[in-house]
């Protein structure tokens, strides 16, 4: 059973200290998922989010992010050119915890709503590579795994081994991702400080006077070393704005240039299939089985017959011509060059987000979603709604809470595979609840309730 925006007040009064509510409004929509949230206006005029995991696992999962957020130092997120949610207050009861975040006013938009060119395309871009230049030292320091190229690869054949032993694999699939698995030069990358689980409805847009730009970034449960091009395997469902993003991440990387980014990327997406398919199993769903069979069946489809999409090309790297002319100018005639290229893997355990994320398609016929959601990641007017997350859609009128009521306690290459599935759906989980008895709840369900105007979000960054 879903907690109210009531309760839910209630509950943040005994996780921050002095903490006067003004009013509370629902914060994400429907009465499932793995949070329940809520918007809360305090006394002194600040906008907070109130989230309580729904469930172990997403209690566990936000264990992960507090130490990630706390772990972004001023120092560290004075590197990045956007917001990260801080952390005001948290406090447990009766087995869950309670987390109140600052509020990150913005909006978000699917995958496919992105625009390509100048604007929020390019900031994204911006922003990733702003992430991939921070110093692994802070990961390493709070325990976050910090993953070499080889156990990124190791990671990633241990995915393939496991989808293979179901004997629901594509034998097509399986050679495609082993042999990607076997090439050396696919695994020779430099790791870096990576969000692990960024998504569109990862970044938080606001409106200037120059257009929308991206200003905020949420759901940091998975930060860590490791390979970069997780951070771009959800670009296949972005169109042609994944052109933009890349130019943009490229240019304002510091970084060698990876040759084989977009191949790393593509082998990403695909084994999202490979997730989807042992979340089945390991959950004992056969609905969502029958779905990553599917899934797969299309990707011998649709991906496989394409030979200008190669996951690791046989013959050896693929120069650009710029790397041609580039390795001239540096090297003598008589010289030969190596060819090789560094990129690189690395696997999570399933996120159900990504795989909406870079496939796009309606998944409410399957079971329950097994992702974390954003502290802030909610849709507004005029932008696409993520209906899939919970804390990624309209926000609902805040209620004035009296006074005396609440205590004050391919990448663009690779799109044929985001057309395999077509919308996206809500996966909730109606996961354990703990029992709440608060006389300030009491108090909160029983006073007068005013509803405050819905508005829009600021049309500047904090």
């Amino acid at each position: 059973m879903a907690r109210s925006h009531l309760t839910l007040a209630a509950l943040a009064t005994s996780a921050v200290a002095d903490l006067q509510i003004l009013g509370a409004g629902p914060f994400g929509h429907g009465t499932t998922g793995d949070f329940d949230s809520a918007l809360l206006r305090t006394s002194d005029d600040r906008e907070l989010v109130v989230r309580v995991p729904a469930n172990e696992r997403a209690a566990s999962e936000q264990s992960v992010e507090l130490i990630a957020l706390q772990a972004m130092t001023a120092g560290i997120r004075s590197r990045l050119p956007f917001h990260v949610p801080t952390v005001v207050g948290q406090g447990s009861t009766r087995g869950t915890r309670v987390v109140v975040y600052e509020y990150l006013p913005g909006y978000t938009v699917e995958a496919s709503g992105i625009p390509a060119g100048d604007g929020v395309a390019t900031s994204i871009g911006a922003a990733i590579a702003a992430i991939h230049s921070l110093p692994g030292s802070f990961v390493a320091e709070v325990g976050l795994p910090h993953l070499t190229a080889a156990e990124c690869r190791n990671e990633a054949r241990s995915v393939i081994e496991r989808a293979t032993s179901t004997r629901l694999l594509p034998t097509a699939v399986r050679k495609r991702w082993t042999d990607a698995a076997a090439d050396d030069s696919l695994w020779q990358f430099q790791p870096t400080v990576i969000h692990g689980s960024l998504g569109a409805e990862s970044f938080v847009l606001t409106d200037h006077s120059v257009g929308s730009i991206a200003t905020g970034v949420l759901g940091w449960s998975s930060l860590r070393v490791g390979d970069p091009a997780r951070d771009l395997h959800w670009l296949s469902g972005t169109g042609e704005a994944a052109e933009s993003i890349l130019a943009a991440y490229r240019s304002s990387s510091a970084r060698h240039h990876d040759r084989l980014l977009v191949q790393r990327s593509m082998l990403h997406a695909e084994l999202e299939l490979a997730r989807w398919l042992l979340h089945g199993v390991d959950s004992r769903d056969q609905g969502i089985i029958d779905d990553a069979v599917s899934l797969l069946d299309g990707l011998v489809d649709h991906v496989l017959g394409d030979l200008m999409n190669p996951l690791s090309p046989q013959t050896g790297p693929i120069m650009a011509v710029s790397d041609v002319e580039d390795m001239l100018t540096r090297t003598p005639p008589s010289t030969a060059a190596s060819g090789s290229s560094g990129i690189g893997m690395e696997t999570d355990s399933y996120d159900r987000s990504e795989l909406q994320a870079v496939f796009g398609r309606d998944a409410e016929h399957v079971g329950d979603r097994n992702r974390v959601d954003d502290v802030s990641g909610r849709s507004f007017p005029g932008a696409v709604p993520a209906d899939h997350d919970r804390d990624a859609v309209e926000t609902g009128p805040i209620d004035i809470v009296s006074s005396n009521s609440v205590s004050s306690n391919s990448v663009a290459s690779n799109s044929a595979v985001s057309d395999i599935i077509a919308a996206k759906g809500d996966r909730g989980d109606a996961g354990y609840t703990a029992e709440l008895d608060f006389s300030a709840l009491e108090a909160a369900e029983s006073g007068e309730i005013t509803p405050l105007a819905q508005r829009r979000p600021s049309s500047s960054a904090e």
